[in-house]
């Protein structure tokens, strides 16, 4: 059977200062009433129960996601005691359903990403759940067609292509490139056989664990233990003593660029990762003069602009242009726009001068 695990442990800083540790982006709402984490439930919610829902978020935010995620059993919503990146995230995940499930195939998702229309993503898990059939010993990646030369996302590039399900692609993944530069990825995007890394996996639970077990031995013995006393009066004590000693490594570089066999699917979806402010114009109307306001602001020759005000605050400008300008409480960002990926070096700061109750 099909289960799902959203990765929710994410600190979400370059959304600073509306994320903050105690409140981080995948619990807010960016468009709609719905907030990013919920969104992602219920975009898989048609092909996957809740009884088959796993969610893996922060000890810290446990109470707050079976908050907002109330038709999930609470014992699915799992609280990492450390951050230990996405490798120790998904084995645990892939661990804990196969000790229910020794079969089960997974989808991995994100809890911050957009995607439309949700029919057409259903579509391509229903294609990947047979692919994963097909090729039980395979990692199963969903490459996005990329739109522009974006260097704030890693690459796939497509090998020989394998076949096709619910007319969705999948072909072998011939190399993982790393946040381009731009020149580089203008000419991945001029080469056709380049998909950027959506994060999205499906897979036999019994693969991902076999290719951790041969990559990352210890690793897998750490979550092996962990899922041996999951049941029993000492799992806080064990899950707390060995995700301790787990080395931080994402997936990407623990698990997919040496695992035998990566196959990639092609994406018929439209995809976003809200990994920054300017996501927010790709999710909302902008005015005449390009804006993008959410919140209470009076602007004066203010062009091409992301403003956001909370609360009972007025943001008021005059002469910018290129500018992302949050209020969130009592801090407040301005920056250039070209610079959106540098928000997180502000919360470095911030935790440099021990000004935690900014954060």
């Amino acid at each position: 059977m099909l289960h799902a695990m959203i990765m929710a442990g994410g600190g979400g800083t370059r959304f600073w200062p509306r994320s903050r540790d105690h409140l981080p982006k995948q619990f807010l709402t960016f468009s709609g009433n719905r907030t990013l984490l919920q969104e992602t439930v219920d975009r898989i919610s048609a092909q996957v129960p809740p009884e088959r829902t796993w969610v893996i978020t922060g000890a810290k935010h446990v109470d707050l996601t079976r908050e907002q995620l109330p038709n999930v059993p609470p014992d699915q919503i799992v609280g990492e005691p450390f951050r230990r990146d996405t490798a120790a995230c998904i084995g645990l995940g892939a661990a804990l359903i196969a000790q229910n499930d020794p079969a089960a195939t997974m989808i991995v998702m994100p809890a911050d990403h957009h995607i439309e229309p949700e029919r057409e993503f259903q579509r391509a898990i229903h294609a990947a759940e047979q692919f994963a059939i097909d090729y039980p010993g395979a990692l199963l990646t969903f490459g996005i067609p990329p739109t522009e030369p974006a260097t704030g996302y890693g690459y796939i590039q497509r090998g020989t292509v394998l076949g096709e399900r619910q007319s969705v692609s999948i072909a072998q993944a011939k190399a993982f490139k790393e946040k381009p530069d731009l020149e580089v990825a203008r000419q991945f995007v001029e080469a056709g056989d380049f998909y950027w890394n959506s994060g999205i996996f499906v897979w036999k639970t019994a693969a991902i664990l076999s290719e951790l077990r041969r990559l990352k031995p210890a690793m897998y013995a750490a979550i092996e233990r962990i899922t041996e006393a999951w049941n029993g009066a000492t799992r806080d004590e064990v899950f707390r003593r060995e995700y301790d000693s787990i080395e931080k490594k994402s997936i990407d570089y623990a698990v997919m660029q040496d695992a035998e066999q990566v196959l990639v699917m092609h994406a018929p979806f439209h995809w976003d990762d809200v990994g920054s402010w300017l996501a927010l114009e790709r999710r909302n109307p902008q005015d005449a003069q390009g804006n993008t306001l959410q919140g209470s602001h009076v602007g004066i020759d203010t062009q091409n602009c992301v403003v956001v005000s909370d609360g009972d605050g007025v943001v008021t400008t005059i002469g910018v242009n290129n500018l992302i300008i949050i209020k969130s409480g009592s801090s407040v960002l301005v920056a250039d726009r070209k610079d959106e990926g540098r928000v997180k070096e502000i919360v470095e700061q911030l935790q440099k001068l021990g000004w935690n109750h900014h954060l």
